[in-house]
């Protein structure tokens, strides 16, 4: 109980580091969803981790209805977890989350349905997961990833990335831009590529009748 009641103290802490608008202690106690949405996953995390049957999933669910968030007691989250605006988070059973994640509202770390025994993703540490982003199926998403508002992910990210777009595509490594041509690893973005082509395709036009207006 000393460790889950340190993990809650972070959390608590998590919110002024993360959120400018937190003015009071008193104030993030009796009106932060997300906070208290965490606060009760500790708790029914805590019981479901000594075997009490029912009341897990019944905290939870109350939870959900409460502040919209919904937690699987049987998930792993680590240290100074925040959850901004929280309505609509939903964090799936097998889901394994490290220290100093954040997440915004309408994120999914769910499944695919296809998946037996880890059905969830294991999110590293310092990742920020952006609003309305999903990420699905049992896979890594690497120390410090920034995954953009509304991606959705399907496969793993290597450390310090940046995500966007559906299918989710890596536009950042170390800091670097990627260009998709040379990323082999992640699913193409085949509107992406058509818009692409669209532009060549208007741009050599406008070449040629350049070339006949000089004619």
């Amino acid at each position: 109980m000393i460790s889950t009641w340190n993990k809650i103290k972070s959390d608590f802490e998590a919110v002024f580091e993360m959120d400018p608008a937190a003015t009071s202690k008193l104030e993030v106690l009796l009106t932060y969803s997300g906070f208290h949405a965490i606060l009760a996953y500790r708790f029914a995390h805590w019981l479901y981790t000594h075997k009490i049957p029912f009341f897990p999933r019944f905290i939870s669910q109350l939870a959900r209805f409460l502040t919209g968030v919904e937690i699987h007691p049987a998930a792993q989250i680590g240290h100074r977890f925040f959850i901004d605006h929280g309505m609509g988070v939903v964090i799936g059973e097998t889901t394994e989350i490290g220290d100093n994640v954040t997440l915004y509202q309408g994120v999914t770390l769910g499944g695919t349905g296809k998946e037996q025994k880890k059905r969830h993703p294991t999110i590293g540490n310092n990742v920020v997961v952006g609003t309305g982003a999903k990420i699905l199926g049992s896979m890594t998403i690497g120390d410090n990833v920034k995954v953009g508002a509304n991606a959705v992910v399907l496969t793993p990210v290597p450390p310090n990335s940046t995500v966007i777009g559906v299918p989710g595509r890596i536009v950042k490594i170390e800091g670097e831009k990627v260009r998709s041509s040379l990323d082999h690893i992640h699913l193409p973005d085949p509107v992406m590529e058509r818009l692409q082509e669209m532009e060549d395709e208007i741009a050599a036009l406008r070449e040629k009748l350049k070339e006949e207006e000089e004619v």
